[in-house]
Formats: structure tokens, C-alpha cells, sequence
């Protein structure tokens, strides 16, 4: 399996940060993982050129400050080459069914997933766009 350059984990929740940080480490599927805690420190990281740029975003929906459908609009304006190969999930804590739908209509969402993550999730997510 392919190891990530990065994985970008964009959540207010500390609790579920740790969690899935936890998870991808122990899978080793990545040599770094990154935290933001709303949308805005999530763009300032991806538009720093002395970061690496992540292979793979979880984002939450449900944020103060910056929320998640908040963060996708700024998203869309980053230029090209910023955003080329990531791979962007929405990592949901509820199953809202107007997040549901809304996800297939924007074209930077890969997939929809529920938390907390888990290894089949992680692997499913692997073998399909990695």
C-alpha cells in the first residue's frame, strides 16, 4: 500500500483528532499527520509553501469559526496546483441528512464517511483512491 505524504485532519474536536491520529498512525499509512481546528488554520497550512501539502483531508462539517461547508467555498478559489491530488472526505459526526446530500453536489468531495474512523474505513479509502 501507498504511504501519504501527509494527512490533514481539519476537526474542533480534540477528542477525535487524537483518536484518528492515533488510528493512521498505528496503520502507517502516512509519516505525517496534521491537525487544524476549524477551516481557516486548515487554508492558511494548505497555502504555506513550507508545508507539505496532504495527500488526504478529513474535514469536519460542524465547526465554530471556519465551518467545513465555510472552508470548501474558500477551497474551490485555491489555485490548481494546490489542490490537484488531494483527496478531501467529509468526516461527519451525525448522519445529517441535508450533509448527505449536499456532499455529492460539490465536486471537491470524494466521499462521506461517519466518526469516528476506523481501520476498515481507512483501508476502504486507501484501496479506492490510493
Amino acid at each position: 500500500m501507498k504511504k501519504l505524504k501527509c494527512i490533514l485532519l481539519i476537526d474542533d474536536s480534540g477528542g477525535d483528532n487524537r483518536l484518528h491520529k492515533m488510528l493512521i498512525e498505528e496503520m502507517q499509512i502516512t509519516d505525517h499527520v496534521q491537525i487544524a481546528e476549524d477551516g481557516k488554520e486548515a487554508l492558511d497550512y494548505i497555502k504555506d509553501e513550507k508545508n507539505i501539502l496532504p495527500d488526504l483531508i478529513f474535514l469536519d462539517i460542524n465547526m465554530p469559526g471556519m465551518n467545513g461547508w465555510e472552508f470548501l467555498s474558500e477551497y474551490k478559489k485555491l489555485d490548481r496546483v494546490k489542490k490537484a491530488n488531494i483527496i478531501l472526505i467529509v468526516l461527519s459526526g451525525v448522519a445529517d441528512p441535508d450533509a448527505i446530500n449536499k456532499a455529492p453536489e460539490i465536486h471537491q468531495i470524494s466521499n462521506f464517511e461517519l466518526k469516528p474512523l476506523t481501520k476498515r474505513v481507512l483501508n476502504n479509502i486507501m484501496e479506492t483512491y490510493f
